[in-house]
C-alpha cells in the first residue's frame, strides 16, 4: 500500500466519523432543522423577489421574508390551536358531567339497525351496551393517563419546544439569506457528475416545495370545509374536528372521512335524516372533491409519482417520523425513484 493510498483512506475514514458525529449532535434537534430546511426552500422564490426589491440587501430582505413567514403561516397554527384546546377542554368537561353519553348514543344506533345486522353484531359481542360501556370506560380510563402523561411531558419540554422553535427560526433567517452560497458549496462537494446533481437537486427541491405547499393547501382547505359544516349543522366543537380533519387529510384518499364519516352514518341511524343527507352530500362532493382534484395537480403533478406511492410514502414516513413524515417519507420516495432513474437505460 503505497503513502497516498494510505492517506486517502485515512482522509476517507476521518471524513466518515466527523460527519456522523456532526449527525449526531444535530439528531436532537432534526426536528428544528428539517423544519427550517423545508421553510426555507419553501419561501426561498418569495425571498428573491423581496431581495431584487430591496436591492441586493440581503439582511434586511431575510428578516422581512422570516416575520411573512411567521405572519402567513405559524401565527395561524398558533390561533387555530387554542382554539381547538379550548373546545376540546370544553368536550372534555361535558364527558367528565355526563352531558356526553356514549353509551346512549350506541343504543340509539343499535336500535335503528335492520334485525339481521343486530344478530350479526350479537355473534360478535358487539351490542351489549353494558359490555361497550365498559370497554369504552376502561379506554377512557387508559386515554385520560396516557394524555396526562403527555400533558405533563408537554410541561417539562416546553422549555425544549422553545429552544427548538428559536433555532428553527435562527437557522432559517441563514438559510434564507445564504442558502443559494451554502447551496453551491453542497453541489461542488458531492462526488457526483454535474447532470446528475443537478437532477436530484432539483428533485429534492421540487419535491420539498409540492409536497408542503399541496398538502398544507389540502389540508387547509378540507379542515377549513369540515369545520364549516359541522357549525351549520350544529355540531359541538367545529374547530377542534375541522382540525382533525386537516391533520388526517394528510392521508391521502381516506383522510377527512374518517371525521365526517361516523357523524353522518349516527345521523342516519338517529332518524336525522336531513342532517345525514347534507353532510354526506357535502363530504363525498366537496370534501372529498378537493382531495381529488387538487391533490393530484397541487402534489402528483409536480412529484411526478404516482398516487399510491404518495400515498404509502406518507403513511411509512409518518409512521417512522410522526407528523414530519407526510413530507419526509414523499422526499425519500421521489430521491429513490430519481436515483433508480439514473442507472436505469430508458428505452428507445
Amino acid at each position: 500500500m503505497t503513502h497516498s493510498t494510505l492517506q486517502n483512506k485515512t482522509f476517507v475514514l476521518l471524513l466518515v466519523a466527523v460527519s456522523l458525529a456532526f449527525g449526531a449532535i444535530l439528531w436532537p434537534y432534526y426536528e428544528a432543522v428539517f423544519w427550517g430546511v423545508a421553510l426555507a426552500i419553501l419561501f426561498m422564490p418569495l425571498h428573491r423577489r423581496i431581495l431584487a426589491r430591496m436591492h441586493g440587501k440581503p439582511n434586511r430582505a431575510a428578516l422581512v421574508t422570516l416575520l411573512l413567514c411567521l405572519v402567513v403561516v405559524i401565527l395561524p397554527l398558533s390561533f387555530i390551536g387554542v382554539s381547538m384546546v379550548q373546545e376540546a377542554t370544553h368536550i372534555y368537561d361535558r364527558l367528565r358531567s355526563g352531558q356526553l353519553d356514549f353509551g346512549a348514543y350506541l343504543q340509539q344506533v343499535i336500535a335503528a339497525l335492520p334485525d339481521w345486522l343486530v344478530g350479526l353484531l350479537d355473534r360478535l359481542e358487539l351490542t351489549s351496551v353494558a359490555a361497550i360501556q365498559q370497554k369504552l370506560s376502561a379506554f377512557s380510563v387508559q386515554a385520560g393517563q396516557i394524555i396526562a402523561t403527555r400533558a405533563l411531558s408537554v410541561g417539562q419540554n416546553t422549555l425544549q419546544f422553545v429552544v427548538s422553535f428559536g433555532v428553527m427560526l435562527y437557522l432559517l433567517f441563514f438559510l434564507l439569506r445564504d442558502g443559494p452560497a451554502l447551496g453551491k458549496r453542497i453541489h461542488q462537494a458531492i462526488p457526483l457528475d454535474d447532470q446528475h446533481k443537478r437532477d436530484l437537486s432539483a428533485k429534492f427541491i421540487t419535491v420539498i416545495r409540492a409536497t408542503l405547499k399541496g398538502n398544507l393547501m389540502v389540508a387547509a382547505t378540507q379542515g377549513l370545509l369540515g369545520g364549516f359544516i359541522f357549525w351549520i349543522l350544529g355540531i359541538q366543537g367545529p374547530v377542534l374536528w375541522g382540525v382533525l380533519m386537516a391533520f388526517l387529510s394528510l392521508l391521502p384518499a381516506v383522510g377527512a372521512s374518517l371525521i365526517w364519516g361516523p357523524v353522518a352514518i349516527y345521523f342516519l341511524a338517529t332518524g336525522a335524516l336531513w342532517q345525514a343527507a347534507v353532510l354526506t352530500a357535502f363530504g363525498v362532493t366537496v370534501i372529498g372533491m378537493v382531495d381529488n382534484l387538487l391533490r393530484p395537480i397541487l402534489v402528483g403533478k409536480d412529484t411526478k409519482m404516482p398516487d399510491y406511492v404518495v400515498l404509502i410514502s406518507t403513511l411509512g414516513g409518518m409512521t417512522l417520523f410522526g407528523l414530519h413524515g407526510f413530507v419526509i417519507g414523499p422526499v425519500i420516495a421521489a430521491l429513490f425513484i430519481a436515483c433508480w432513474d439514473l442507472v436505469t437505460p430508458k428505452a428507445s
